[in-house]
């Protein structure tokens, strides 16, 4: 059974920070926005982007509420909600990486919905809405970022060259992750039966929760 932890990540924030990552629009900056997309109803429920989607779409809320969630095994990690006015996603959007996030509908309501060519285009165009959308999306990464909240988890030491490569891979990249340290983290041993690791085989990567890539060993 499937359970949301009830406090938003971005509760903890200062309220000047909060307002950075996540601004509110004017209605007449989303008629803006909706002259590049399309309006439609969503339900409460509605899964508009599940974690590891590309290509995503933009959503600004018109009514209604979308919840950002980090799924975690069997629980979901709430990091936000966005009502009336705000607006989803971060930089790795126009990049076309792959979604860190689940974002579902809380509240039935309306949303505008944009493909991310369009969104290319007006943030190339429109200087405003370049403004307040870039400066959310680049603060929100560096949240993720600061956080670890990717979907992305590294089990390695720090005795390791190999968890070293890989730490330094995710961090040039700007990929948000977790790193589990054998060498000193509690309860390391449930984490490694869980995934059918051993510790002989660290580095290992686990994507999505699931899939474990192991690193393969050259002998040197």
């Amino acid at each position: 059974m499937s359970t949301t932890l009830p406090i938003p990540l971005s509760a903890s924030l200062t309220a000047e920070r909060r307002e950075l990552l996540f601004p509110a629009l004017s209605p007449a900056q989303i008629e803006r926005i909706a002259a590049h997309g399309k309006r439609r109803r969503v339900s409460a429920g509605e899964i508009l982007v599940e974690q590891g989607d590309q290509n995503l779409p933009f959503f600004v809320v018109i009514s209604g509420a979308i919840e950002i969630l980090r799924p975690n095994g069997n629980e979901e990690e709430l990091i936000t909600v966005h009502t009336a006015g705000q607006f989803m996603g971060d930089v790795g959007m126009l990049s076309g990486r792959r979604s860190l996030v689940r974002a579902r509908m809380r509240e039935g309501g309306e949303v505008v919905e944009v493909n991310r060519g369009c969104l290319q285009n007006l943030v190339q165009s429109d200087a405003d809405l370049s403004e307040i959308l870039m400066r959310a999306f680049i603060f929100r990464r560096v949240e993720l970022i600061a956080r670890g909240l990717g979907d992305v988890v590294l089990l390695g030491s720090g005795n390791s060259a190999g968890t070293l490569r890989i730490r330094e891979f995710l961090s040039r990249n700007g990929h948000p992750y977790s790193y589990v340290d054998l060498d000193n983290d509690t309860g390391v041993q449930e984490v490694l039966d869980r995934f059918r690791v051993t510790a002989a085989e660290v580095p290992v990567v686990i994507c999505g929760g699931k899939t474990v890539l192991r690193i393969r060993r050259t002998g040197k």
